[in-house]
């Protein structure tokens, strides 16, 4: 008889499916339960779905690396509303899918134009596809962007006075502000931490949600840039309303109720195929 043997040598339980759809269903269920109750243990839910201790410490580490909730020793919670995950880990956190967003979104925007991108680990990937165009000017609060787009363009580049977040690049207060509404910019690429049922904007930090909303204010368009962890995340600050986007760059289609929300409010949709190269 053939033993099913899972990745780092760990035996699957009878009747456990190996195939991703089957893996996914799991993790969303485990996701609604920790929803519900708060804190789970992974004793509890590997007897809850009838799996190795393994198979759910791996599941929690997942579903932590992707947002969905927060891995704590001995079990997984609801993530953090106040404080956001590490920068150097969403750096390398679904970078395959930032790529495809960054590159999807970069295309719908033409040379020759004004453009402003803001904090993150999305706008970066925008801005690192924007290196294939011709005569952009670039108004950010962001040193990654800044920086990587000068080695490697042209372009004319502004950067946002303010003071310096050390761990991201990041670039605020009043000053940024003041320095951003002296601009009228034809496309703004905005990136978000949250996205609530009832299509609120959502980020953990103050500073950083009032440059956002400088930026959205002063630009003829605005697109909007995220993955599908954002839907489950909720930050306590609000950036704005989904109905202020003109497009929305993702990697999954949205829940039901975002979607519906953007058909209301005329917010285009683009989703970015996981097969392109």
């Amino acid at each position: 008889m053939t033993r099913m043997v899972e990745r780092g040598g760990f035996e699957r339980k009878a009747g456990e499916r190996a195939d991703a759809s089957a893996v996914e269903t799991r993790r969303g269920a485990i996701v609604a339960a920790v929803r519900q109750r708060g804190f789970v243990t992974i004793e509890a839910l590997a007897s809850q779905f009838g799996v190795t201790v393994q198979t759910i410490r791996r599941d929690l580490n997942e579903l932590s690396a992707e947002g969905r909730l927060e891995r704590y020793r001995g079990g997984g919670g609801l993530p953090s509303s106040v404080e956001n995950i590490d920068y150097a880990d969403r750096r390398t956190t679904l970078l395959s899918e930032k790529t495809r967003i960054g590159r999807l979104a970069a295309g719908r925007i033409p040379s020759h134009c004004s453009v402003f991108l803001n904090i993150g680990t999305t706008p970066e990937a925008v801005a690192r596809e924007l290196v294939r165009h011709d005569d952009l000017s670039i108004i950010t609060n962001n040193l990654n962007v800044a920086v990587g787009l000068a080695e490697a363009t042209d372009f004319r580049i502004v950067v946002a006075g303010g003071t310096i977040r050390n761990r991201d690049g990041a670039v605020l207060g009043q000053l940024t502000c003041d320095t951003l509404s002296q601009f009228r910019v034809d496309v703004a690429v905005i990136g978000i931490s949250g996205i609530d049922a009832d299509g609120a904007l959502l980020d953990y930090d103050y500073e950083e949600v009032r440059a956002t909303q400088t930026i959205v204010a002063h630009a003829r368009q605005t697109f909007l840039v995220a993955d599908h962890t954002k839907f489950t995340r909720r930050p306590m600050v609000e950036v704005g309303r989904l109905e202020q986007i003109d497009t929305f760059f993702t990697d999954r289609v949205p829940p039901p109720e975002i979607v519906a929300l953007m058909e209301r409010h005329g917010v285009a949709l683009a989703v970015a195929d996981r097969d392109e190269p």
